[in-house]
């Protein structure tokens, strides 16, 4: 049984619990504001140690400045969580960043990501966002998952999250 809790600092290394690899089919890039997807057709590996230390710090980084995280738990392993960044974002500042999203390969399309992503809203809701904004990873299942939970390709691209992650589809899920 999943069990699911708020994440704090001292859950950083547990991060390495999860199981990112993924095989990416389709990818999709934002042309005119137009998804357009491409074939891929390539394996999206493991936790290496570098990706894993900047995720960690990441993580770390937003939770110290007043971040939000939640995880979920099979037995003590840790097989999904989420991070709502501490900055308010968009011209109105109205927007929370989901920062960081992962659930493990063998716990997908079981509900988890759409779990946390909802304890993500209720939090950005409770701290006065209007939006949740979204800077996807391009491939075809992370874009397919935000847009099933509501959100739409972003018309105020945040320029700094653009120029760290160009090829990111940047979305925003509104908070009602």
């Amino acid at each position: 049984m999943i069990q699911y809790r708020q994440l704090s600092v001292i859950d950083v290394d547990k991060i390495k619990e999860i199981d990112r690899s993924e095989t990416i089919d389709y990818i999709y890039r934002n042309i005119d504001d137009s998804l357009v997807e491409i074939k891929a057709g390539h394996e999206c590996p493991a936790w290496d140690e570098e990706l894993a230390g900047q995720i960690r710090q990441r993580f770390a980084g937003e939770l110290t400045n007043g971040g939000f995280a939640y995880g979920a738990f099979d037995q003590q392993i840790l097989v999904g969580f989420g991070v709502l960044g501490y900055l308010f974002r968009g011209k109105a500042g109205d927007q929370l960043q989901v920062d960081l999203m992962y659930v493990s390969r063998n716990y997908r399309r079981q509900g988890i990501g759409t779990r946390i992503l909802e304890e993500l809203t209720r939090t950005a809701k409770e701290r006065g966002a209007k939006f949740l904004y979204i800077s996807s990873t391009e491939t075809r299942s992370a874009v397919f998952f935000y847009k099933s939970s509501g959100s739409q390709i972003t018309d105020e691209v945040d320029q700094e999250l653009f120029a760290k992650e160009p090829d990111d589809i940047h979305m925003t899920i509104q908070n009602e």
